[in-house]
């Protein structure tokens, strides 16, 4: 979604940028933060997964 408010605007056409700001919603990363619990270094997971390509 693109939204353009250009210089300006009336403070009606910047209301409704900002509504349309409210209604779409993405997802809540925060809620998955530290739920993987990893056995190796995320680096070296990295890496080996990079060295299976060549």
């Amino acid at each position: 979604m693109v939204l353009v408010l250009k210089k300006g605007a009336s403070k009606k056409e910047m209301d409704n940028i900002s509504a349309k700001l409210h209604v779409a919603k993405g997802v809540d990363t925060k809620k998955y933060g530290g739920t993987i619990k990893l056995k190796e270094d995320p680096l070296a997971i990295q890496k080996k997964m990079r060295d299976e390509w060549q």
